[in-house]
């Protein structure tokens, strides 16, 4: 792990759409350096329970290897990207402490975002004045909120849809939680910068091999039993929270328990909408400010290869 001109450590980043084999290309160098640890970018293996649907790495990976940020919460439990932010700067320090390497891997790009360019810590939901507002919504129309915000915070409006309520009541929230707006609170945040540099590698195969890996995925994700997880989640009581937080597979498997859809007709609907997930990721990180883009694995492993070179760790 080297150094930047700040004297800041590099942290690798391994990041890519879902299906892109980004797990599969850093067990070369699990196995090559004992002494790197990952510390998961995915908002979905963040969960509890959630296991073969989100693909997290194996029981026996798990022994095996060091990963952090798995099964950290209960579905419905509160994560935001801030809580990421702010427990894999402290994972970064006591991995780097250790004599080890941290290497970030996920494909939440919010995360990532949040992680390499610096995030605000955004107050917990205020419930009596989210209701307020989506009643004056109701009321008044969502242009009469979003003219509101255009005087609060016209860098907000400039990146919100009129009609994206949600982000405008949120924004609005914000500003009477604290007094600022979210686009202030965001640009001292910015300001004062992160605490390491990043070095990102994303994982980006060619479309048709990317979707071909996609379904290829849904398939051994039957076979290796997703389907007895989400009854073993609708047993547990936990149907509902799971929904809500829309991870792809498992509603379309509750669909089909709940008989509004075939067995077959939910499978091509899990392909179907990872592969619609596959392209916004996309398109997220080509937006990315200069990762190097890998289009194999073996491209990803290359780029990433001095991590696992076992070389000493300079924190």
């Amino acid at each position: 792990m080297s150094n930047s001109g700040e004297n800041k450590p590099v942290i690798p980043i391994l990041t890519g759409p879902t299906g892109s084999g980004k797990s599969a290309a850093i067990l070369p160098l699990l196995k090559k350096n004992p002494a790197l640890e990952v510390i998961s970018a995915d908002s979905r293996q963040i969960y509890k329970h959630l296991d073969i649907g989100t693909d997290k790495p194996s029981p026996e990976e798990r022994a095996r290897f060091h990963y952090h940020l798995i099964d950290r919460v209960m579905p419905g439990e509160r994560f935001t990207a801030f809580d990421f932010v702010r427990e894999a700067e402290l994972l970064i320090a006591e991995i780097v402490a250790r004599g080890h390497t941290p290497l970030i891997c996920g494909g939440t790009g919010l995360y990532i975002k949040a992680l390499t360019e610096g995030i605000v810590e955004i107050p917990e939901d205020d419930f009596a004045i989210r209701s307020r507002l989506e009643n004056e919504a109701l009321e008044k129309g969502p242009k009469y909120l979003f003219e509101r915000l255009q005087k609060i915070d016209p860098l907000e409006t400039e990146k919100t849809h009129p009609h994206n309520l949600r982000r405008i009541i949120r924004a609005l929230e914000i500003y009477e939680i604290t007094g600022r707006s979210k686009s202030d609170l965001m640009a001292a945040e910015k300001a004062a910068g992160t605490l390491y540099d990043y070095d990102i590698v994303c994982l980006m195969p060619p479309r048709n091999l990317l979707y071909e890996q996609i379904n290829n995925r849904v398939e051994r994700m039957m076979k290796a039993g997703i389907l007895k997880e989400v009854e073993d989640l609708r047993d547990l009581g936990l149907e509902e929270k799971v929904v809500a937080i829309n991870v792809i597979g498992y509603k379309e498997l509750f669909d089909y328990l709940n008989d509004r859809i075939s067995l077959d007709g939910a499978v091509n609907l899990i392909k179907q909408n990872t592969r619609r997930f596959a392209k916004r990721q996309i398109t997220w990180f080509r937006s990315m400010k200069g990762p190097k883009i890998a289009e194999t694995r073996e491209m990803a492993e290359n780029y990433l290869s001095k991590i696992g070179g076992g070389e000493e760790i300079k924190p």
